[in-house]
């Protein structure tokens, strides 16, 4: 027996283990520099920015076998929030028992009921089971979209005082 629920503080190991097998599962292993106490205070701070949702289960052997996280964008033709979900994951051994399914469900409920305009998400150009997968529910690719990111060295520099008074 499963049950989705939000995420309780003593979930926060289980969902950072999954964001380490996910980077690994992505071949970016070393990528992930999050720690429980990081995770556990942006997840359950005074001022939460991200929430998460996971799939309890005592059947397959681990308690939380799928996790969703996600937080609020904003969009300006819209004039109105959406959800946009940062990691999806279930553990491959309990994966095909609908339980990414039933995580996306209730994202795509929250944003109903809240009135939100759109859940929407990134996904490697090469993971085709997970595109064959999001296309089965009825979502697609943004044609002539491309995903941009700035950090790293090129964010420093960029973002660096002198920098931001010389672009101003």
């Amino acid at each position: 027996m499963s049950l989705l629920r939000t995420a309780v503080p003593t979930d926060v190991p289980a969902i950072l283990g999954m964001i380490h097998d996910l980077a690994v599962y992505e071949k970016e292993p070393d990528a992930v520099k999050n720690t429980a106490e990081q995770l556990h205070a942006n997840l359950f701070g005074p001022n939460p920015q991200i929430y998460a949702h996971v799939v309890d289960s005592s059947v397959d052997g681990e308690p939380i076998v799928g996790f969703a996280l996600w937080f609020l964008n904003y969009s300006t033709w819209e004039g109105t929030h959406g959800i946009y979900l940062e990691d999806l994951y279930v553990r491959p051994e309990s994966r095909g028992g609908g339980h990414g399914k039933a995580l996306l469900r209730e994202l795509a409920r929250i944003a109903v009921e809240r009135g939100y305009a759109r859940v929407e998400w990134s996904v490697l150009d090469w993971n085709e089971p997970s595109i064959n997968f999001y296309g089965s529910l009825g979502a697609g690719p943004m044609d002539g979209w491309h995903v941009f990111r700035l950090d790293g060295p090129e964010l420093g520099a960029f973002g660096a005082p002198a920098a931001v008074d010389a672009h101003a």
